[in-house]
């Protein structure tokens, strides 16, 4: 699917699986048989609905992921020298933070 997932959505459809689910356990408390079979059924599609947009969003997260990777892995190629320039500047300021939390510590 290449439609955009919000977090409302997502929220919505946990929303009627917990629904589902609550319906299944007190059909089957309180009834056996028919009722019983017909809310298990619907729990089971609304949780196999679920795990199928649940795996479509994380298709698409892995993607834009993907995509960040391949963009950041071309900036370095086109700006070799300034890529390392940042890279040494965040190791300098990530040792200075190790560095004095190191001596805060003593």
């Amino acid at each position: 699917m290449s439609d955009q997932v919000s977090a409302e959505q997502l929220f919505e459809h946990l929303q009627a699986v917990i629904r589902d689910s609550e319906a299944l356990l007190k059909a089957t408390a309180a009834y056996a048989g028919d009722k019983v079979e017909q809310a298990r059924t619907q729990a089971e599609d609304s949780l196999r609905a679920a795990k199928a947009r649940l795996a479509d969003v994380g298709d698409d997260v892995l993607d834009q992921a993907r995509d960040l990777v391949d963009s950041g892995d071309d900036y370095v190629r086109e700006n070799p020298w300034r890529s390392m320039g940042v890279a040494a500047l965040i190791g300098f300021l990530l040792g200075a933070l190790v560095a004095r939390s190191s001596r805060s510590h003593e």
